[in-house]
């Protein structure tokens, strides 16, 4: 029952994904243009490489961002049947929270939120 629905969701999603890929190039415009391909930032032309290092802090702060997006995520489901599950439910936030504050906490004091 549910491989036969599997299989037929994995192939309506390639029939899907292929034939919008031979709509695009069949229909899609052919011209090309050197400029075009000419990296610039704000209209104007860089100069020098373009493949500069990028600080390891926006990396880190990304990540403490996802991870407070996604604990508000789980907050949701979590506030919409809390009256279900009583006491419990509070301590097993609770929980969730300390965890997460003492994630922010270690983040902030090894400086990951300051910008260098």
């Amino acid at each position: 029952m549910y491989s036969t629905l599997f299989i037929t969701v994995l192939l309506t999603a390639v029939v899907l994904v292929l034939g919008a890929y031979v709509v695009a190039k069949l229909i899609g415009p052919r011209s090309y243009n050197p400029v075009k391909g000419e990296p610039y930032e704000s209209g104007i032309p860089t100069r020098g490489s373009s493949w500069l290092p990028v600080s390891v802090g926006f990396y880190l702060f990304a990540i403490l961002f996802l991870m407070f997006d996604i604990e508000t995520v789980f907050l949701y489901p979590w506030a919409v049947v809390v009256k279900q599950f009583g006491p419990m439910a509070l301590v097993s936030i609770g929980f969730f929270l300390l965890v997460l504050v003492f994630g922010l906490a270690y983040a902030w004091r090894k400086g990951a939120l300051e910008w260098k």
